[in-house]
């Protein structure tokens, strides 16, 4: 039987409440469920386990919890690969700046004292969420944007890194998909797949398709305008299936943008002159 694919349950952002206390959880869960998908966990060591087997795009974590407290949570979070990627929001009642200090010093994305108000907890959720999504969509649709505007982390970029160079040493193998990648890479397809749909908001096929794409791209800077040579150097079965793909992803066809990068170089010329 073939593996689902690790999906959310529902096309609501999927958020991990993290809390040793039932009525937190409770309350929280309640009042945020409307909004977002929900999962709770009681401490971090439960936390982790819930990380690395669902589609998590969120974390909202209290920094004092048993076995293993909220910034050693964090901590682990942000210094594993296929996690970092991950913001981390933590809740406290230490108001302390040393506390502060140290929770972003691990890598926390935000950091709320407790008691707060839900609306802030909300803006915060929210603006993580979206800020994330514009540069993903940005990433996406736009040629020239670097791989590092995705990433948030040393260990994010590296994995993102490790993924890209993955792809592009296959770039010939037309039947390239996740399951050749996770074995190339050493890894299970289902943590794979999660961390690339995280990452990128986009699924493994896409990644490849648009790594292809932005070779291409970049093929094209480097001087090489033959539409049929580049379809074949990217991996693409034809130069019509080629030429729709980089429509379709960049909202211009492969020639406009060679005519592009054509009059770029020609002011670039005179103004030397």
């Amino acid at each position: 039987m073939k593996e689902m694919e690790p999906f959310p349950k529902t096309a609501k952002p999927v958020v991990l409440l993290v809390d040793d206390s039932e009525d937190i959880l409770e309350y929280l869960s309640h009042d945020l469920k409307s909004k977002y998908h929900i999962y709770t966990a009681k401490d971090g060591e439960e936390a982790i386990e819930l990380l690395r087997n669902e589609f998590i795009q969120l974390v909202v974590s209290d920094v004092m919890m048993p076995r293993m407290d909220g910034f050693q949570f964090c901590e682990l979070v942000k210094s594993t690969s296929e996690l970092s990627h991950i913001p981390v929001i933590l809740l406290t009642a230490k108001n302390t700046l040393q506390s502060k200090i140290q929770g972003l010093k691990l890598g926390a994305d935000a950091y709320i004292e407790k008691p707060f108000s839900l609306d802030l907890l909300y803006v915060q959720i929210d603006n993580l969420l979206e800020n994330r999504s514009k540069l993903k969509e940005t990433y996406a649709r736009s040629p020239l944007v670097h791989i590092n505007s995705i990433t948030h982390s040393k260990e994010d970029e590296q994995l993102w890194q490790q993924i890209t160079d993955t792809i592009l040493r296959n770039l010939y193998d037309q039947d390239l998909n996740v399951e050749k990648m996770a074995e190339l890479m050493n890894m299970s397809r289902s943590t794979l797949y999660r961390a690339i749909k995280s990452i990128s908001g986009m699924s493994p096929n896409d990644v490849i398709n648009l790594t292809r794409l932005k070779k291409a791209v970049e093929l094209i800077n480097a001087g090489k305008f033959r539409i049929n040579e580049l379809a074949l150097e990217v991996g693409y079965s034809s130069s019509a299936h080629f030429r729709r793909n980089f429509q379709k992803q960049f909202k211009m066809s492969p020639a406009e943008y060679i005519e592009k990068v054509h009059s770029a170089i020609s002011i670039n010329t005179r103004s030397e002159e």
